[in-house]
């Protein structure tokens, strides 16, 4: 299960800015705009986006059109804050670790008074209407005449994929007399950006239950009575593993996460989460939840709630908050909702957690293409994350759950914000427990599904089409940061021809609904009213919370301190145990065939066909493990596992 976000930014490279390239994605240092033509203005690049082009242009927008714009201050350090974000991060550095609390940080890099004051001065001098300010942007309001006039450029009408949205006909600027106060503009063009979350079940607003057969751990219950696959019989999928299996998987040990703060970020707010996270802690063994352990932070209202469908965005909220307390039982939990799944809204949520510093550890399980994301949200997306690794705080994002986007897309691309270079993107797993919370193998997560024929003898098409799989490949859009520079392979890096750009993911975990994780929530019943339930579900929606999870364990390791921006730190260990300097091992090197041989693996499962009852009848499949589109997980870093999952070694290396 994976969500997808709304937006658009502008990207800024190492110093310069890099025609063609958009650069707030970089891997060092930023700029915030380039000198116009027009020697009175600033240009804000990436803020006339790809598609508005003379071709499509249907002519200029209206000027009574309303408008509604945030500009996104660059505050007084832009280069220094890229900079400082990659110092404290990296562990070669001398500055490693020293983070800064958000009055520091906003003391050193955050915009001053001044400059609020005057663009503040300049947008009202438009005709704009400032709706909003805070520490980051300043919401205005106004029609399409006032932006024209504010931006200095025209709004015009484009069509794009059958619909007509408005964008500026020229990239926007901003007087040169603010000295590069304002960093982008976003709301000048009206195509969609909505994150959505990719459920590998049904939404759960209706209820939602797995049929039977199932193994209790991978390969307890056989399917004797069903063909054979590769040549042998299949065990059933797992009914779902839990915290305890998970924990023993990734090496948790007697580490809890006590000490430290992770926090959720999704849209909306499921009304039934605390009864629910309760009941299944008690259910599955789970450390029952301390008062105040698991928090919301909400907003004042909610938007758009038809628009995101906010009921299927309960599931992901219920799954990302038992996914982190069944591996980290003991850290506290902040839930802070989007008022919607657009770009603002999230943005706003992420804001929240750096401007307040409400924790160490952020999860994110949702996104959107890297096609639909624009370099002036990008740039806002950016800064946010420069300011968490600052202070400390990681952010990791779900690398999506439609393998290299093909089938989805017709389009091989990356999701983002996992491709942002200040982000650990987490790629997606099938897990084989064992007997005994045992950890088996994993290969990297990409499913092809064959049904049974009519006649029960044989597997229709077989091994099927492909369904989903973990997300990861190379960007188009950032180049390559500083941690995967000799560690990721050059054909990997340089896969879309040029120079070496940012590949994805990092690190991954389960995330493989046929070998997935167990969740219970409150439903509506196909009777009528409500009730608990227990499901199993998968995506990289679970690997990511799993690995924030594994890493709060890691941060009680090291002594309660911040781990900070992770990617540098999990690119050295993999550095390092690669040349046998940690004693366990620190990965589980993830390959396609951990098997050997080349045989394939698969298992059984049964479904209802209306999704709750056999009244509609049973849908019977076997699901191949280990295709994932035409990504690859291999021996080293790859583009489906990245440097693989954590193994028995990897918390407690950071003792050291």
């Amino acid at each position: 299960m994976r969500t997808k976000r709304s937006g658009r930014a502008a990207l800024l490279a190492a110093g310069v800015l890099v025609l063609g390239i958009p650069a707030a994605h970089a891997s060092t240092v930023s700029t915030v705009s380039t000198v116009s033509t027009d020697p009175g203005r600033d240009t804000l690049r990436g803020t006339r986006p790809a598609w508005a082009t003379a071709k499509a242009d249907a002519g200029a927008t209206a000027d009574s059109s309303k408008v509604s714009a945030r500009v996104y201050l660059a505050g007084r350090d832009a280069t220094g804050l890229a900079a400082y974000a990659e110092a404290v991060s990296d562990p070669s550095s001398k500055s490693y670790g020293k983070f800064l609390s958000p009055a520091r940080t906003q003391a050193r890099f955050g915009a001053t008074s001044a400059q609020v004051t005057a663009v503040r001065k300049w947008l009202k001098g438009a005709g704009l209407t400032v709706t909003g300010t805070n520490q980051r942007y300043i919401a205005v309001t106004g029609e399409v005449a006032d932006a024209e006039r504010a931006f200095g450029t025209q709004l015009h009408n484009y069509r794009k994929s059958g619909h007509t949205y408005r964008a500026p006909a020229k990239t926007a600027s901003a007087p040169a007399a603010l000295n590069g106060a304002v960093l982008t503009v976003t709301g000048l063009d009206t195509a969609p950006h909505r994150a959505t979350h990719d459920d590998q079940l049904p939404p759960p607003d209706t209820v939602f239950r797995n049929a039977g057969p199932f193994s209790s751990y991978y390969g307890s219950t056989t399917a004797s009575t069903l063909p054979d696959a590769y040549g042998t019989k299949i065990p059933y999928a797992v009914k779902g593993y839990t915290g305890k299996q998970l924990r023993a998987a990734y090496g948790a040990g007697s580490r809890t996460g006590k000490g430290v703060r992770v926090a959720i970020t999704d849209a909306y707010a499921s009304p039934t989460i605390a009864s629910d996270a309760a009941t299944y802690a008690r259910r599955h063994g789970d450390t029952a939840y301390r008062s105040g352990q698991l928090r919301q932070v909400l907003p004042k209202q909610y938007t758009a709630t038809e628009e995101c469908s906010a009921a299927s965005w309960y599931g992901e909220e219920t799954l990302d908050v038992e996914a982190v307390h069944a591996v980290a039982p003991a850290a506290d939990i902040t839930y802070v909702a989007g008022a919607s799944c657009h770009d603002d809204d999230l943005l706003d949520a992420l804001g929240k957690i750096v401007d307040r510093r409400l924790a160490d550890i952020v999860s994110n399980s949702w996104g959107d293409i890297e096609a639909n994301q624009t370099p002036d949200l990008a740039a806002a997306y950016d800064q946010v994350f420069q300011l968490g690794a600052v202070e400390g705080i990681g952010f990791y994002f779900s690398s999506g759950d439609d393998g290299d986007e093909v089938a989805n897309t017709g389009t091989k691309q990356v999701d983002t914000p996992a491709n942002s270079a200040w982000v650990t993107a987490v790629g997606g797993t099938s897990l084989a427990v064992g007997k005994g919370d045992t950890y088996r193998w994993e290969t990297g997560w990409g499913t092809l599904k064959a049904t049974l024929s009519d006649d029960g003898t044989s597997w229709t098409d077989f091994p099927g089409a492909f369904t989903s799989g973990a997300g990861g490949g190379t960007s188009r859009t950032v180049p390559q940061p500083f941690y995967q520079r000799g560690l990721v392979p050059k054909a990997l890096a340089t896969a879309n021809g040029g120079g070496p750009m940012r590949t994805v993911p990092d690190i991954s975990a389960i995330a493989d609904p046929n070998t997935g994780f167990l969740i219970g929530q409150t439903q509506t019943l196909p009777e009528g009213g409500q009730g608990y339930g227990e499901y199993r579900i998968g995506g990289t929606s679970l690997a990511a919370p799993v690995v924030a999870g594994v890493q709060a364990l890691a941060q009680e390791a090291h002594g309660g301190r911040p781990l900070g921006f992770a990617n540098p730190a999990i690119y050295a260990r993999y550095a390092a145990s690669a040349q046998g300097s940690y004693g366990p091992k620190v990965f589980h090197d993830v390959t396609d065939a951990p098997a050997g041989g080349g045989a394939g693996l698969a298992v059984a499962r049964v479904d209802f066909v209306n999704g709750y009852d056999s009244a509609d009848g049973l849908a019977t499949s076997v699901r191949t493990l280990g295709a994932d589109s035409s990504l690859h997980a291999v021996r080293g870093y790859d583009d489906v596992t990245g440097v693989g999952s954590p193994a028995k070694g990897y918390v407690e290396s950071y003792r050291r």
